[in-house]
Formats: structure tokens, C-alpha cells, sequence
């Protein structure tokens, strides 16, 4: 039973089909995990043990029925505390939401109970989701599994910390600039963004909507696949018996993420393409020039709708916010219409650019972050450390946002330290089966 918290999805949805976990002992353990865990209150917000343990009893009566909704019918997750939970408030790490209580459940919350998910609760994250760090004195500030004294990264923070702490056995967060992908990275997980538009975004509280995304974060790519199905209400892919790598042609992008990389990383990210090309594929350096426009407009594009959302709540209340935050937003405030229209459309252009370039590629390769969790008291005296650091933190995985791709993150095996792979928009499928062989020659 001690091995159930840190058991894949799959693997504790295989163990109910098999009438040898039950859901509703299942669902007792991790609720007993979180109770007695040290650090729980610094990653879940709030915790729904009453309808854990009712969608659990139902899940036991189905499993013995013979009428399982799908593999994971049972099986304890966690939601990021920005989708829509009815009667329990939602607040997405923000003062100014104190008190918010939907009446009804995110659709992608729907789904997936629809389909037999145990919802364990609500995970802390970033104010409104606008940092890669994780960092959020507001409310609490979930820790990094390979260094407790550091932040878990942003802004899906205490969602990758339920999953690494054996609290959840996967967790739902969005992504807007790589809140999926940072924390999953540092935190050894594998993490999943969704193009823009594959995933409703109904009931789920908005950063940027033209650039917000749903995704899993969790122990596999083969739950990864698994999560997204369910949140999306059908079946999952098949990933098993897949082919490997022998024969898969994957780029190594040169153009801004390689710059400034840290040590750590950098050696994380040449041992995993040393593994990749040990394991067959064939890798091809390849730089993208044109991207140096879109990544220096991504502070026009983020700030300008973030303000337009929550702008006017900001200036209702700004002391309600951590000031670096409140900071971001506030960078919006000046920006004209027409600034805002041109660079998106400079950044479509490169878009439809990006899409011909790569063509020839299974997917386009680039270390998840160029650093490694900052510590927490060090981000705390604020100043340009806090600045300087979120920006690094999220520039390797804005690529994917501001070029609209599907990206999957999956851990190199050095702690903290994950390798993306970008595909096409619209091409999760092959991504996570893909990915299945990028797993397997990374461990």
C-alpha cells in the first residue's frame, strides 16, 4: 500500500481494473498522505476529501460492476486553483479572488469526473498565473521536491509538488509561457502543453486567453496521454509497443535557448542527445533567426491582455498583490492597440515560418529551463535577482507559446533538468507517442 503514492496513474488504474487497489482505500491513503505530510498546506490550497471519498465509493461500485468508465476510473488527482470546482472556492493564488465560489465544475473538471477521476483538491500556484517561478508570499509557496528550500516553479507550482511529493497521483495546470513545463521540469516530471485552443478554457480563470493552454503534469508520457483524454472526455491513445527512435529525425534548436544556460543544465541537456542519438535518432542542429522577433515582442503580446483582463481589479486593490507581480501586469498599462495588433501579427508570420522551417522534423529539441529552482529567500529580497531570473526561467518554454506548437516536457534524468520536445499545433498524438521513445532512451 506504501507504494500507491508513487505508483503512475496507469499503474494504479490497471491495479483497480485488476480488483487489487480499491478506489476507496486508494483515495483514503492519499488524503492520509496529505494530512500528515509536512508541507501539504504549501501545496494544496484546499483539499475536498468529501467528494474525494464519494467519487471513490462510486468508482469501487463500478470497478466491481464490471463498468469502469476508463483506465483511470478511481484513480486521486489534483486541479491547479484556476479551474472552476462547484461550491469550493477558486481563487488562482490571488487576493482579489478571495471568497470566489463557482456553482458549477470547469468542463475539463466535468470530463474527467465523467470518466471516473477522484478529485483530491486544489493546488496553490502563482498569483493569477503570471510567473515560472512558483514563488507567491500571498497565499503559499509550494517547495521543489530536489530542494525544499527553493521554489517549485510557476505557475503550476503546487500541482508539480502534489505529484512529486506523493500527493496526487498526476495533477492538471495550464500554461500560458511554461507553467506546465517549468514546474514538471523541476520537479522531475513529465508535462504536457496543449496548443492554444485543443483544451476549453471554460471555467478556467484567464492569464492571456490567446496564449492560456490546459496540460497534465505526471509521472509518465503514457499518463500524460492518459490525463489529456480524459480532460478532453474520450479514450487515450495507445502507447504501448510503440516503435523507438531508430529512424526519428529531431532538431536541436541553436537560435536563444542555448544562451545563458546554466552548468547543470547545459550537461543535463548534452547527456540526454547524447542518449537520443545513442538510441537512433538523428539529430540536426537548426537555427531560426526570425525567432528573435516575436521572443522580443512577448512582453507587448503577455502584459497587453493580461492588463486588459484584470487591470481594472489591479488598480481596485494593489496592495492585495506581491509587488514583482503586480509589476508584470502593470508593464501592459502603456502599451497602444495598435502596438499590440502588429506584433501579433509579426509573430504569425513567423508562425506560418516556423511551421515550413520544421516540416521535416518529428520535433524540435530544447533544454525546458536554462536553470535550476531558485532559492526562495533569495527570490524574496526581490530587487533585479527576482526579475532577471523569471525571465530566464520562462524563455525557453515561451517558444512554444508564442509559435502556437504542442510541447511535451520529459525529465533527463538529472534532477531538475527536462528536455523539450515541440511538435506541430494540433499534433499531441504523435508527440506523446513520440515521446514514449524519448522516455524509454532517457531511462
Amino acid at each position: 500500500m506504501t507504494s500507491w503514492t508513487r505508483m503512475s496513474a496507469a499503474e494504479l488504474g490497471r491495479g483497480i481494473a485488476k480488483r487489487e487497489i480499491d478506489p476507496v482505500a486508494l483515495a483514503e491513503h492519499f488524503l492520509m498522505a496529505i494530512e500528515t505530510h509536512p508541507m501539504a498546506s504549501r501545496i494544496y490550497a484546499r483539499v475536498t476529501a468529501d467528494r474525494a471519498l464519494a467519487e471513490a465509493e462510486a468508482a469501487a461500485r463500478r470497478a466491481k460492476d464490471g463498468k469502469r468508465l476508463s483506465l483511470l476510473d478511481g484513480v486521486p488527482v489534483s486541479w491547479k486553483d484556476l479551474f472552476d470546482t462547484a461550491g469550493v472556492a477558486t481563487e488562482a493564488g490571488s487576493a482579489l479572488l478571495e471568497g470566489r465560489m463557482p456553482e458549477r465544475d470547469a468542463p475539463v473538471l466535468a470530463n474527467a469526473t465523467a470518466l471516473g477521476l477522484v478529485c483530491l483538491g486544489k493546488t496553490h500556484m502563482s498569483e493569477l498565473a503570471f510567473s515560472g517561478l512558483g514563488l507567491n508570499p500571498i497565499t503559499a509557496t509550494p517547495p521543489c521536491v530536489n530542494d525544499h528550500d527553493a521554489v517549485a516553479g510557476g505557475s503550476s507550482s503546487g500541482a508539480a509538488a502534489s505529484v512529486a511529493f506523493g500527493l496526487a497521483a498526476a495533477a492538471v495546470g495550464s500554461d500560458t509561457g511554461g507553467s506546465v513545463r517549468i514546474p514538471a521540469s523541476w520537479n522531475d516530471l513529465v508535462g504536457l502543453k496543449t496548443t492554444s485552443g485543443r483544451v476549453t478554457l471554460d471555467g478556467v480563470v484567464p492569464l492571456a486567453t490567446n496564449f492560456d493552454t490546459v496540460g497534465p503534469l505526471t509521472r509518465t508520457v503514457e499518463d500524460a496521454a492518459l490525463m489529456l483524454a480524459v480532460i478532453e472526455g474520450h479514450s487515450a491513445l495507445d502507447l504501448r509497443g510503440l516503435p523507438g527512435l531508430k529512424g526519428r529525425r529531431l532538431g536541436v534548436l541553436k537560435t536563444i535557448v542555448e544562451d545563458d544556460i546554466r552548468p547543470g543544465p547545459e550537461a543535463a541537456y548534452r547527456g540526454a542527445l547524447d542518449r537520443l542519438e545513442a538510441a537512433g535518432a538523428e539529430l540536426v542542429p537548426v537555427a531560426f533567426p526570425a525567432l528573435e522577433g516575436p521572443m522580443g515582442d512577448a512582453g507587448i503580446l503577455y502584459t497587453t491582455e493580461a492588463w486588459a483582463i484584470w487591470g481594472e481589479a489591479i488598480e481596485a486593490n494593489p496592495d492585495a498583490m506581491f509587488a514583482p507581480i503586480r509589476e508584470r501586469f502593470e508593464a501592459g498599462r502603456s502599451q497602444d492597440a495598435a502596438s499590440y495588433v502588429r506584433a501579433w501579427r509579426r509573430m504569425m508570420a513567423v508562425r506560418a515560418d516556423w511551421a515550413d522551417a520544421m516540416a521535416g522534423f518529428d520535433a524540435v529539441l530544447c533544454p525546458t529551463a536554462p536553470n535550476l529552482p531558485p532559492k526562495i529567500d533569495e527570490l524574496m529580497k526581490q530587487g533585479d535577482y527576482y526579475v532577471t531570473e523569471n525571465l530566464l526561467t520562462l524563455r525557453n518554454t515561451r517558444v512554444g507559446n508564442l509559435m502556437g506548437l504542442s510541447v511535451l516536457t520529459v525529465p533527463t534524468g538529472v534532477p531538475s533538468c527536462g528536455i523539450s520536445l515541440m511538435g506541430r499545433a494540433m499534433g499531441e498524438d504523435g508527440l506523446l507517442q513520440l515521446g514514449m521513445a524519448v522516455e524509454a532512451a532517457l531511462r
